[in-house]
């Protein structure tokens, strides 16, 4: 892109061309750009992508083959994002609790997961439920496959890791050795090296064959959030910690190389590495983005350059080098970071937030002149103040989006074939709606309906379907069995008869006069309906707080909405739950 050439010859060739949208046909994949790391940091916002009902997303994964994203919410549902789009396209019940790690094979057939209960299942590429695992007793925070699929490790807040056979699905061995939660868990891509963090600032490295602890990193001075594998060469691991600094140790010499600074006010949550470049790293904190390059200081102005431990005379005792940001985004999200992923191309970096939203980040295009001034980078107020942003237009385009995030949720929901919810009428059995649920139900007499079939001249109805006349139903044996339940017996019904229901009048007798529209009065017991019958006149409906309604003309009447429950009976519910019953 930075050495573009004119096609033709005797071009000038004084000055170099601007950059300018058309240049975007000559950007190349990172895989194509292995000496230059710096053009594929993702300093462009690209889609937040928002869930009808919105949960902390805790975990995303990018699929294997890169089409689509997946993220594991706080309510254990698992969401799917279009890669291209980055619209929804479904989502599905995966757990009962916190999905709190997931983790696809190598070899791209099963996924992996782990929620707060400690609780595993596998899943196949299309989400079949194969397997379910009670892994450990507390939450599991990671989960890793080993190189050749057989095993996968998971880390707990029981402080243990433990190694299971994914054949058989059984518990092979236990690694203790740390004193507090195990935050992080990670695989060596191709060696048999366990790595993992703990709440009590230690990083240990296991032997998987013999679950010893083979040594301890200590450089770090609170709760480990990351531990990470370099997949691409396997020579480094990134660590993490709440705290403004991470770490990236050189396992050849078990010592770390270079200190990841720049986290002024935020602890850094998450780390990943680059999946082409080794030497790009991304970190998140509680909002801000940070993208490092580890052959390139960056220092700030003011700030002595120091020298890397690879350049010293004695690389076993030189300090490690500070690295600072080579690109940051401030403003990335609202609240904690919780999970990064790259895309495996490595042109697309997905984020998900404790702010309930999903973002997606790429590589900035050219002419795009803008993009140090948007929100992202300077906020709101700055960016608005520059003109770069408008919050009335950002606002409208943000409601467009949910309703076309509701639009495509209803869809997916189509899709699947889940039963529809259509709108039902009380007290109303045996009409049978539309299947299209923007249709009225008809009633008999009414509109377009068909009008009720006429009495017979002998004022006998026809027998009612399913019904032999010469066969009647043996109404003694009912009669005992309500007297069994407890419920009074039927009206003595004389043969040849049909038993009417309760309230109809008799065939051929009228109804009194003054009586509206033909209909029986209610049985003894039964009030009137909650609603108003189309087509008759009512006196009012009385509401739950014992007010007299006027009465409505043409037929209508207003829904009054029932009081919504107090403090007091919302506690006693949760109390019932199992919930807030200790005292404070």
């Amino acid at each position: 892109m930075r050495n573009r050439q004119p096609r033709f010859k005797g071009g000038y060739q004084g000055e170099m061309e601007r950059p300018s949208p058309s240049y975007i046909v000559d950007i190349l994949p990172p895989l194509s750009r292995l000496s230059n790391p710096a053009d594929s940091i993702p300093s462009k916002h690209l889609h937040d992508s928002l869930n009808k009902n919105r949960h902390p997303v805790n975990f995303v994964r990018w699929t294997p083959e890169g089409r689509r994203l997946l993220t594991g919410s706080a309510s254990g549902e698992f969401t799917l994002w279009n890669g291209t789009g980055f619209n929804f396209e479904t989502i599905m019940q995966a757990h009962d609790s916190n999905i709190r790690a997931m983790s696809y094979s190598h070899n791209d057939d099963w996924l992996v997961s782990a929620d707060q209960d400690g609780v595993i299942k596998y899943w196949q590429t299309n989400f079949n439920n194969v397997k379910i695992i009670q892994g450990h007793n507390d939450a599991i925070r990671d989960i890793a496959f080993s190189p050749n699929d057989t095993k996968f490790v998971t880390a707990s807040d029981d402080s243990t890791l433990k190694i299971f056979d994914f054949a058989g699905g059984v518990e092979e061995s236990v690694l203790t050795g740390h004193g507090w939660e195990c935050k992080s868990a990670d695989w060596h891509p191709t060696k048999g090296l366990l790595v993992s963090g703990s709440k009590d600032h230690l990083v240990k490295l296991w032997d998987p064959r013999t679950g010893r602890c083979l040594t301890t990193l200590h450089g770090h001075k609170n709760t480990i959030t990351a531990t990470v594998f370099e997949k691409t060469r396997g020579n480094c691991l990134g660590t993490s910690a709440r705290e403004q600094s991470a770490r990236i140790f050189d396992l050849r010499m078990m010592r770390d190389i270079c200190i990841l600074k720049g986290h002024e006010k935020d602890n850094i949550t998450s780390l990943v590495f680059h999946p082409i470049h080794p030497s790009l790293v991304s970190t998140a904190g509680d909002g801000p983005i940070y993208h490092y390059l580890l052959d390139e200081p960056n220092n700030p102005p003011g700030v002595a350059s120091t020298i890397a431990p690879y350049d010293s005379p004695d690389p076993t005792t030189t300090p490690a080098q500070t690295i600072y940001p080579a690109h940051k985004i401030q403003h990335a999200h609202q609240y904690a970071i919780w999970s990064l992923d790259w895309h495996p191309l490595g042109h697309i970096l997905a984020s998900g937030s404790n702010d309930r939203s999903t973002a997606f980040w790429t590589r900035a295009r050219p002419g795009d002149t803008e993009i140090n001034d948007d929100k992202w980078h300077i906020g709101e107020a700055a960016a608005e103040a520059k003109g770069t942003w408008d919050r009335r237009g950002a606002r409208r385009h943000r409601q467009e989006e949910e309703e076309q995030e509701m639009e495509d949720e209803v869809d997916g929901l189509v899709d699947q074939k889940m039963p529809p919810k259509t709108p039902a009428f009380p007290s109303m059995p045996g009409l049978q709606l539309s299947q299209n649920a923007a249709a009225q139900p008809m009633f008999p007499g009414m509109g377009s309906a068909p009008p009720p079939p006429p009495m017979f001249g002998n004022g006998v109805p026809p027998p009612l379907p399913g019904l032999d006349p010469s066969h009647p139903p043996n109404f003694a044996k009912l009669a005992e069995m309500l007297g069994k339940a407890g419920l009074p017996p039927p009206p003595p019904i004389g043969a040849g008869q049909i038993p009417q229901l309760p309230g109809m009048l008799p065939p051929g007798l009228l109804p009194p006069p003054g009586f509206p529209g033909g209909f029986p009065p209610p049985p003894p017991g039964m009030g009137a309906p909650p609603f108003q019958i189309p087509g008759m006149a009512g006196n009012g409906v009385v509401n739950e707080n014992k007010e007299s309604e006027p009465p409505q003309s043409g037929g209508g009447s207003i829904r009054r909405r029932g009081p919504l429950p107090s403090q007091e009976e919302s506690l006693q519910m949760e109390q019932r739950k199992g919930k807030y019953t200790r005292a404070r």
